[in-house]
């Protein structure tokens, strides 16, 4: 038996090399009830090939004994009787067994990828569409890095549990049963002398396997702090903060120091792993000497055949294989089920905002916009996420204070300028305190207020990213819950102050709001957004890439791509989040413009902070501490001598000057 042919064995159907760097740890965990069930739901359109695959893994199996049984009839029956007809019939016999085994292993194979990439395909299109559903309090707490692994690793984790798992539990425990039997057939007593080798190569296996487990966990820590970094020094903003406030100097230390640690935890894993496979080898080597010690003694008596000891040492190197295999196997069931459970933990979170059965579209015209006794509450942590994807303590939960800053999360905030702030909803401070206000169809409103006064959060009720915790918000008269959600964002357009721009070309941008949009149409966009004149002198003017969130466009540039983008919709209600308040004086002109001409004969709410805004709009609300405290228009408010004036004098003032 050969050393070579027993590692084939390890590193085959049972995965053996794989399973030494399985995290040990999830043998004692405990599935959520009916995961299982729910694995063999999604197993179900592929009962079929699954079927065919058991199969093929038991044939394959049954197989192993083939060689060294066919191999042992070449010397009993044909060499030591000088039969060369029967050596060249059974030789030929064993060619046909490796072909088949060849040829097995190919449509193994095939099947494997059929029932593993579709198993993939279904769990990440699953996935995919329901954070999709979620709503904007969940990508505000989520780390993006935990949902991309719940939709890469964890759903090819989950996949393992079809093929590689699966066909190696059958394989290995058929070819076992099937090898020791065949053993103890040809003789009882090499067989037992071959089980003494077993207990050698389980210890080292478990301990290995244990010490493997370590060090690969300790290795993916360190590569994910390593591709942390590079992720945050390599986008534009952070590649930018370096080149200001960095040194080349510690950037390169800091960074090596880090590789360094990669470097060193992969050496230690590789030597861990060579020295286990050198005892291995040791241990088959003893196992080999084992077998033609006793069995030459026993061929020497006549108690067995010469063909029996080389059936034997072929025997041997199918059957420790499997068997330390084997003895992982808890953790690699168990590996592949919590991948499982990991990702029917984010199937299973329900979407904040639900649209209600037999919903309606939006009437045609103009739309009015209502708020009637409208109160709001953040929802918490526990409402709108999971735990394992925030990767951030607990700690001030209770108290809206974040874990890592004690910055509480304020009104102005909206859940949006601070992602980390955790919040319940038990207790919680409402932002909204019973807001009631009405825009008729066609006309603009304008919000003005103190920072933190609940601005933002009431705008984003009008676009439903939140639902109230009481009161009502109509558009065109409906509700907004019983309002489908396609009508809803087709007619409500928003602007932010920070408009993102995908990493694709201008025209993807602008077409991602309307993607039947003729190259006409696109024109008559930029146009009206004043920014046509820019795009012709972009290098490939349409098609030119505005690179990662749009930095290669100044901020004023990004504004009116995304107001041109806005105008493309054509949206009947346009809401403005204070889509001026960080550009120099020159871009917010050019990008007020551009807002004017999207704001003509639309329903428009804008949070203002521009005194030439604030003149236009037909009536003005003023928030305070998430209630109204003044509404009316630009004269009748500052005659009135309260919060209206105070603000015109600290920020209109100067702009009326």
């Amino acid at each position: 038996m050969s050393i070579g042919g027993m590692g084939g064995h390890m590193g085959g159907p049972g995965g053996f090399g794989r399973t030494l760097r399985q995290d040990s740890s999830v043998k004692d965990h405990r599935l959520a009830p009916g995961t299982t069930r729910r694995i063999v739901e999604y197993a179900r359109p592929y009962r079929f090939q699954v079927a065919v695959f058991l199969v093929l893994i038991v044939v394959a199996a049954l197989l192993v004994v083939a060689t060294p049984l066919l191999l042992q009839r070449i010397i009993d029956d044909g060499v030591s009787h000088g039969d060369r007809r029967l050596v060249v019939v059974l030789a030929s016999l064993v060619a046909l067994v490796a072909v088949a085994e060849a040829v097995l292993t190919l449509v193994q194979r095939w099947f494997s990828a059929r029932i593993g990439e579709g198993l993939i395909y279904d769990l990440r299109t699953d996935v995919f569409a329901h954070v999709q559903a979620q709503s904007i309090a969940f990508f505000t707490r989520s780390q993006t890095g935990s949902l991309v692994t719940r939709l890469n690793s964890d759903v090819i984790g989950a996949q393992r549990a079809f093929t590689s798992t699966l066909s190696g539990v059958v394989s290995n425990v058929i070819s076992v049963a099937v090898v020791l039997g065949t053993m103890m057939v040809l003789s009882w007593q090499i067989t037992l002398v071959a089980l003494l080798v077993v207990p050698l190569l389980l210890l080292p296996a478990r301990r290995v396997g244990r010490r493997l487990a370590g060090l690969n966990r300790r290795g993916m820590e360190l590569n994910a702090e390593l591709g942390n970094r590079m992720t945050e020094r390599f986008n534009v903003a952070g590649a930018l903060l370096v080149k200001l406030f960095g040194t080349p100097e510690r950037e390169q230390s800091e960074f090596a120091e880090k590789a360094a640690g990669v470097r060193d935890i992969g050496i230690k894993t590789a030597m861990s792993s060579r020295v286990f496979f050198a005892v291995l080898g040791a241990m088959a080597s003893l196992a080999t000497a084992l077998v033609y010690g006793v069995g030459g003694w026993l061929a020497i008596d006549g108690a067995v055949t010469i063909g029996t000891l080389v059936a034997f040492a072929g025997l041997l190197g199918r059957l420790y294989g499997p068997v330390t295999a084997l003895s992982n196997v808890q953790v690699d069931v168990m590996s592949a089920l919590v991948s499982f459970e990991r990702v029917f933990e984010v199937l299973d979170l329900k979407p904040l905002i639900s649209v209600a059965p037999g919903a309606v579209d939006l009437p045609d015209g103009p739309l009015s916009v209502e708020l009637e006794d409208v109160r709001f509450v953040y929802p918490g942590a526990g409402e709108v996420s999971l735990a394992s994807l925030e990767g951030l303590p607990a700690a001030g939960d209770e108290n809206g204070v974040d874990g890592g800053s004690g910055r509480r999360a304020t009104a102005g905030d909206g859940g949006l300028r601070d992602g980390r702030a955790r919040r319940t909803t038990a207790g919680a401070e409402e932002v909204l305190k019973g807001i009631s206000l009405r825009v008729q169809p066609g006309t603009m409103l304008a919000l003005v207020g103190p920072s933190g006064a609940g601005k933002t959060t009431l705008s984003t009720l009008v676009a439903r990213l939140y639902d109230p915790t009481s009161g009502t918000v109509r558009v065109g008269g409906l509700d907004v819950r019983t309002v489908r959600e396609a009508s809803l964002h087709e007619a409500v357009g928003v602007v932010t102050q920070d408009a993102h721009l995908f990493h694709d070309t201008v025209r993807a941008n602008l077409l991602y709001g309307r993607p039947d949009a003729t190259e006409a149409e696109l024109y008559t966009a930029l146009r009206a957004a004043h920014i046509e004149p820019l795009v012709e002198r972009l290098p490939e003017g349409l098609d030119t890439v505005v690179g990662d969130r749009g930095h290669r466009l100044s901020g004023g540039e990004k504004q009116r791509v995304a107001i041109a983008r806005l105008l493309l919709r054509s949206p009947r209600v346009v809401v403005l989040d204070e889509a001026t308040a960080h550009l120099d004086s020159e871009s917010e002109a050019a990008v007020q413009l551009a807002l004017d001409s999207a704001m003509v004969g639309r329903t428009s709410i804008v949070i203002a902070h521009r005194l030439s805004t604030v003149r236009k709009a037909r009536a003005i609300v003023v928030l305070d501490a998430g209630r109204v405290v003044e509404r009316g228009t630009h004269a009748e408010l500052l005659s009135a001598g309260g919060l209206y004036a105070d603000l015109y004098e600290t920020q209109f003032a100067r702009q009326d000057a």
